[in-house]
């Protein structure tokens, strides 16, 4: 008799480190429902779910996790990865568009954890892997809203471990540092007027890093799927997984 297929959850999944979440999981032989506001993508498993639809509206997670109780009685684990991010001065910065940034990063991961956590408990318990990001611990101007969400979800992963860990359920982040993602560029198109062209900053960015380099999407897919599988990170709850290049271990002032 075969062994039952595994199935994750992907939230973001139509962006640059979900994609390669996506395939990183099915090619590991995971079932996967991939969410993202966008339209689905060529390439997403053919065999899998794919549910367009905004997180940050909570009838929306509803909606979602109905119809992935329908897909299947068990979530061996949940990614979320999908992020909203805007970047302006915080006195710039709208109640609305706070409000936003929080609802997408942080209030659909709590929504999400309640909606799914009796598919998660089914049979042996699941993994929870919160995407946050170096914005969490260490910050830089004009992203306020952004960094304080990824802060928020870093004690709530705490949080969500301690609380699941009776049903089996495990709660790490990952919080990964510059990667090449269609995000991260467009931050760059958003520079102001005479600012260095796109690929310059990537290279002053990649120079920032001790590995002297951005990172790729794979890479963060890979530190993922770790903390979902749990042949491999049994013992980890509540963790906070720093994949950067090394950018946070380097004083500001060297």
């Amino acid at each position: 008799m075969s062994e039952k297929k595994k199935t994750v959850l992907i939230t973001g999944a139509a962006g640059g480190v979900g994609q390669a979440t996506v395939a990183y999981f099915a090619q590991k032989g995971w079932q996967v429902i991939g969410v993202d506001r966008k339209d689905g993508y060529p390439g997403f498993p053919a065999e899998g779910l794919y549910i367009q639809a905004d997180i940050a509206v909570p009838e929306n997670l509803e909606r979602i996790y109905a119809r992935v109780a329908e897909f299947t009685p068990k979530l061996d684990a949940v990614v979320n990865n999908a992020g909203f991010q805007i970047s302006k001065p915080l006195i710039e910065t709208s109640a609305e568009e706070w409000d936003t940034v929080m609802a997408s990063n942080l209030r659909s991961v709590f929504l999400g954890a309640k909606l799914g956590h009796s598919l998660l408990k089914a049979e042996d318990g699941g993994a929870i892997v919160n995407v946050s990001s170096v914005h969490a611990v260490a910050t830089s101007a004009n992203i306020a809203a952004y960094a304080a969400s990824k802060g928020g979800l870093l004690a709530l992963t705490r949080a969500m471990a301690i609380e699941f860990a009776p049903q089996g359920i495990r709660v790490n982040a990952v919080l990964p540092g510059a990667v090449d993602t269609p995000m991260l560029r467009a931050g760059f198109r958003r520079g102001r007027p005479g600012e260095l062209p796109e690929e310059e900053q990537m290279a002053a960015l990649a120079a920032k890093t001790v590995n002297g380099r951005v990172g790729e999407p794979e890479e963060i897919a890979s530190v993922i799927y770790f903390l979902a599988d749990n042949s491999q990170s049994s013992f980890m709850t509540g963790q906070a997984v720093i994949v950067d290049g090394g950018a946070t271990c380097r004083l500001s002032t060297e």
